[in-house]
């Protein structure tokens, strides 16, 4: 008996995965609210040297016949950020004469920022401008290699110890570090601390999600994936109205941090996986949530004769009491390939996908609104794929949207800078590609993993995806080098990774495994399950180096 049988007779989707739903939709919303902070809180304003005259250090710059006469222009005709005149006096020997040289130095002084914009960020609090620009944008790799650490984290924790118990130290990590953020007395302190945050928020992504796919039916996990997704863009089109009311970093930190409060409270009502209890044994508690479900789906019948012998069947662990790691990702052959193939997929929508995102300047709109358009071209894009993903599957969805997005990219490179509304077009397209990629890449991926691993999987990819987020940030600085070499290198690798995608299984309309078998014995022709059991125990027994 499996558990989707279970789930069929208990309600596979009614009121009670509604209310899963829309408890879990209020994390989703908080992540974009973090994860793409950094155009905001990190945003470099126009700015020059500090020139040691009356009225510098205002709110504006100095006026253009000032700077003309005090700081050089660059090869482009526009005034230096960096450097200022600095006027020596020589003395002529020979004649006993006085002569006035100026020559262009690095800023002594310090900057003065243009404040019509940003009234504070952490480039103008910590003058991570010119030299110390690369720190700026460290802010954003800090970020994510703090997500990629959480991804390993979480994806292990969750698997042992419950999705549940997860998510809450997830809310409450990130409400404490969020707040830490906010009041950093130093660029160190805020680095460690948004590190911590990521990490802390990594809990939110992977948990959710396999939380809320897990309580549904066969026919509605893409439903189910692509309301969930939907969150993320909700919150994506709340941060730029948030950052746009909201121009100083630390007040916008504490606002998009305090829906973890609200997060908080709602976790009360969250239930834990049936589906994770039972692959553990834990049958009683497991028959509790189930009963839950039952009635508040009406199915009073059926929960009044569920009984802990019937769900005894269900259970599905292989060995008993085996404790699973990440290790066992790769000592299956059939699961070693999905894990190798998902792995360069998910760096690649990542990569993409925050290449675009962190884009969000010169296409001739203002930032706010130029965000605003990404995240709202993102529901069309998500409803979309929810009809697509039934009818062309899953991997045809997860390929295409990468190579797709790929290509997108490389041909807004061509396109004339002057063509604004041109390339301002491709790249909301692009957007809304990428981010079907994204919202695949999370179902698509929940499906290919078995129970017993699901989060472990889930840990994994996002490990992968995370350190490809956590590049974008270095890789636009090439740009310094030739300008289009970021786009190209984005549009390299989700062409390639796109078509890797198409060695992977199809998951559509199929069960959920619910362990390790299930992956193997789904994938090939067996004999019989005893047969099938006795060689995954043979290879469970060899060394990892050797497997």
């Amino acid at each position: 008996m499996r558990f989707e049988e279970v789930l069929d007779e208990v309600g596979g989707f009614s009121k009670f995965q509604f209310l899963v739903l829309h408890l879990l939709c209020l994390p989703r919303v908080i992540l974009p609210l973090h994860f793409l902070l950094h155009n905001f809180i990190s945003g470099v304003p126009p700015h020059h040297c500090a020139l040691g005259i009356p009225g510098d250090g205002s709110e504006t710059l100095a006026d253009p016949m000032t700077l003309a006469l005090r700081v050089p222009r660059e090869a482009d005709g526009t005034f230096s950020s960096c450097r200022a005149f600095s006027t020596l006096v020589t003395l002529d020997l020979g004649h006993s004469n006085y002569t006035n040289v100026s020559m262009s130095v690095p800023c002594q002084d310090g900057w003065v920022y243009d404040r019509s914009q940003f009234t504070s960020t952490t480039a103008t609090q910590w003058d991570l401008v010119c030299d110390s620009k690369k720190l700026n944008q460290a802010v954003a790799t800090f970020f994510f290699i703090g997500v990629t650490i959480g991804a390993v984290i979480f994806g292990y924790l969750s698997d042992k110890f419950g999705r549940k118990p997860m998510i809450l130290l997830s809310f409450v990590a990130s409400a404490v570090f969020g707040t830490m953020s906010a009041f950093s007395v130093s660029y160190v302190m805020f680095a460690v601390t948004r590190t911590l945050c990521g990490v802390a928020l990594t809990g939110m992504t992977i948990t959710t999600l396999a939380l809320s796919i897990e309580w549904t039916d066969i026919k509605h996990r893409t439903f189910t994936g692509t309301i969930i997704s939907l969150g993320w863009s909700v919150g994506n089109m709340l941060l730029a109205l948030l950052a746009y009311f909201i121009r100083d970093w630390r007040y916008l930190m504490l606002v998009v941090t305090s829906p973890c409060i609200a997060a908080i409270i709602s976790w009360w009502w969250i239930p834990e996986s049936a589906r994770w209890l039972l692959a553990n044994g834990k049958v009683k508690e497991a028959k509790k949530y189930l009963v839950q479900c039952a009635i508040m789906n009406g199915k009073y019948g059926y929960a009044a004769k569920l009984d802990t012998e019937t769900l005894r069947k269900v259970t599905v662990s292989e060995v008993a009491n085996k404790n699973y790691s990440y290790l066992d990702l790769v000592k299956t052959p059939k699961l070693r390939k999905i894990t190798i193939c998902s792995g360069i997929f998910w760096f690649a929508v990542s990569f993409a996908y925050y290449g675009i995102s962190f884009k969000i300047t010169g296409f001739g709109l203002n930032m706010y609104l130029t965000h605003f358009v990404y995240g709202a071209i993102e529901v069309p894009a998500k409803v979309g794929a929810y009809f697509a993903l039934d009818r062309i599957g899953r991997r045809n969805g997860q390929a295409w949207s990468l190579i797709i997005t790929g290509a997108l990219i490389a041909l807004n490179t061509a396109i004339p800078t002057e063509n604004t509304l041109v390339r301002t077009c491709i790249a909301v397209v692009g957007k809304g590609f990428s981010e079907v990629a994204f919202t695949t890449a999370f179902l698509y991926t929940a499906e290919l993993y078995p129970t017993v691993l699901r989060q472990c999987g889930l840990g994994y990819t996002s490990f992968i995806g995370r350190m490809g987020g956590s590049l974008v940030p270095m890789v636009m600085l090439l740009e310094d080098y030739w300008v289009f070499m970021p786009p190209l290198i984005f549009a390299t690798t989700a062409i390639g990774s796109g078509c890797v995608v198409f060695l992977l299984p199809e998951t559509m309309n199929v069960c959920l495994p619910e362990n390790i078998l299930d992956v193997e014995e789904g994938r090939h022709k067996r004999t019989s399950r005893n047969d099938a059991m006795v060689e995954l125990n043979e290879i469970n027994s060899i060394p990892v180096a050797s497997a």
